[in-house]
């Protein structure tokens, strides 16, 4: 029997490239996005293109806060990773956060208990660690250093999940996703924006002395963590890191977009931006043990299939 697997956030960075994965490995798809302009609707509408090409894909618009997919559809997994992004911008709009991460999140929590649905998947993020001091994250660290609304949202959706799971004996896996990059990345991440800038010989903002450092995970690692996590044993709620262990400077990642562009990076000099965090650094052994998860793309190799993309966009 082919499993029926509803996306959230389908035509998304992270969302399409999972779907096209498992559209590739013949499982059948419902797909649900509220094409959110809060970044490129044009690579939004570009994605759901290579989506629409696979016969076993159905493209809904809808917003997770008040769709009756579920309930319709009766998927046999869900996989939630629609979320209003970007931490800065919930500094200035946290309730759109709440809103669109929390009750989005409990609305599809409450029809998968009521209709049964046998596992429902969810992407945190590596946020939640906020200003913790010990490295590596691991899942085990108390959160309590949360530093943006939306770190706030993150951590509120972990706590909904494991009180569902609790109640009604709901399978439910989180995944803290490490700044994940990659083709069709969004625009307002580091790699598209530094990569993009220096190309094209552009000024860009560079935040602090750039000592801080970030685990940054290319998409297909967190694409095959993500599905192999579908299969994972056992019917509590479980919460994973998925990054790619291997923290990157903020002055490396520079010096590193200017080997693979072969250009000179210009910026201005700014203090750090608040709401940032100094350091992200994934401890991913229990997703190792549990599902077997392994990274294999280089930041540097993943840094260049992100150019190449980045050249024909």
């Amino acid at each position: 029997m082919v499993k029926l697997i509803l996306v959230t956030g389908c035509a998304g960075f992270i969302g399409s490239h999972l779907c096209e994965k498992l559209l590739k490995l013949n499982y059948k798809l419902i797909g649900i996005d509220n094409l959110d302009p809060y970044y490129s609707i044009k690579q939004k509408n570009i994605n759901l293109q290579i989506l629409s090409k696979y016969e076993n894909f159905t493209f809904y618009e809808e917003d997770i806060v008040n769709t009756k997919l579920v309930e319709i559809k009766k998927p046999n997994i869900i996989i939630h990773l629609a979320a209003k992004a970007g931490v800065r911008n919930s500094i200035e709009n946290p309730t759109d956060y709440v809103r669109t991460n929390v009750q989005g999140t409990m609305n599809l929590l409450n029809q998968s208990v009521k209709y049964n649905i046998e596992h429902f998947i969810y992407a945190s993020s590596s946020s939640i660690y906020g200003t913790n001091k010990k490295v590596p994250f691991s899942e085990n660290d108390k959160i309590d250093n949360i530093n943006s609304p939306y770190a706030a949202t993150k951590k509120s959706c972990e706590i909904l999940a494991q009180m569902m799971n609790q109640l009604y004996n709901i399978k439910i896996t989180g995944l803290r996703f490490f700044t994940v990059y990659g083709p069709r990345g969004r625009p307002d991440m580091a790699p598209f924006k530094f990569l993009n800038n220096i190309y094209k010989g552009t000024k860009f903002d560079k935040y602090g002395n750039g000592e801080t450092f970030r685990d940054y995970t290319y998409i297909d690692d967190i694409v095959n963590g993500i599905i192999a996590s579908i299969n994972r044993k056992g019917q509590d709620n479980q919460v994973y890191n998925l990054g790619n262990s291997m923290p990157i400077s903020l002055n490396k990642f520079i010096e590193i977009c200017e080997e693979v562009t072969g250009k000179k990076a210009v910026f201005n000099q700014l203090p750090d931006q608040l709401g940032d965090v100094p350091k992200t650094y994934a401890d991913i052994y229990k997703a190792q043990k549990d599902f077997n998860y392994k990274p294999n793309i280089s930041f540097k190799e993943g840094l260049k299939n992100t150019f190449e993309w980045l050249k024909i966009f």
